[in-house]
């Protein structure tokens, strides 16, 4: 086996990160996924992120166990507490890597991944590891988004820089910011030939939107996103300045609107 790649998160954890993706929720992020759950399962969540997501996805499986992984531990610790705090106890966390899961052959009924694959620099790979944990029969569940169709209202110049950049800095990280539309691709790739897509579009309107630019207004300064974009040579400190000062002003207009495609997959693991 070739040795395990080496992704770098364009995201980061800052806490202008962690802090967004805490506002994900089960029946949001998964509501494809939820009607096909059930008592009983046993479900991976990879790249859990701060477990919001995870916690409504063992509340629809309960009492079976739903085990979420991370490669960072301070986030883990946020999903721990969010977990405890919800009550929710069929549920547990831990380090793993997704393209060496520490879990045997065919040891889930499903594996969920939400906003994972377009951050690795071999999806295919991961998918592929995804696959040997499945059962036969077992449910593949990945969801991600595509930063090309995100588009804002009312327009202001400085987003076409930001969106560009963006690009740039995960292209250099060897990750995929469009990966909505590979997603079928990468699936079908991995040794799943029959797949099931679930597209939407994603509408942020008023205090949604707000709260959506007034994060990247902080992520494009602080997170790992600003950082590489300096490391890189992609931008300066006035470029990351002027954009930041950018999404702030847009989430304080009269009527901010935002969307973007995101792209689902189902796929079951044949025998």
């Amino acid at each position: 086996m070739t040795d395990t790649p080496r992704d770098r998160y364009t995201h980061g954890h800052h806490e202008s990160v962690v802090q967004a993706h805490a506002r994900r929720r089960a029946e949001v992020e998964a509501w494809f996924l939820l009607p096909r759950l059930r008592p009983g399962m046993r479900l991976l969540d990879a790249g859990c992120g701060p477990g919001t997501v995870t916690a409504g996805l063992a509340r629809a499986v309960a009492p079976g166990e739903v085990v979420g992984i991370d490669v960072a531990p301070g986030v883990l610790d946020h999903a721990r507490a969010h977990a405890a705090g919800e009550g929710v106890g069929n549920v547990t966390f831990g380090e793993g890597d997704v393209y060496a899961l520490d879990h045997p052959d065919a040891s889930f009924d499903a594996v969920y991944a939400n906003q994972l694959l377009q951050h690795l620099t071999d999806p295919v790979r991961a998918l592929r590891e995804m696959r040997r944990v499945l059962r036969p029969g077992g449910l593949l569940a990945v969801r991600d988004g595509d930063y090309a169709t995100m588009s804002p209202s009312p327009k202001f110049p400085e987003f076409e820089d930001w969106n560009r950049l963006y690009h740039q800095t995960a292209y250099h990280n060897g990750a995929e910011p469009d990966a909505g539309r590979a997603l079928p691709g990468w699936v079908r790739a991995a040794g799943f030939p029959e797949i099931e897509l679930h597209p939407n579009v994603v509408a942020l309107d008023g205090e949604e939107a707000r709260i959506w630019g007034r994060a990247w207004s902080q992520r494009i300064l602080y997170s790992s996103v600003a950082d590489q974009a300096l490391e890189y040579g992609y931008a300066t400190q006035a470029d990351l300045d002027r954009l930041s000062r950018a999404w702030a002003a847009w989430a304080e207009s009269a009527s901010p609107f935002y969307m973007f495609a995101q792209v689902a997959v189902l796929a079951v693991r044949s025998a």
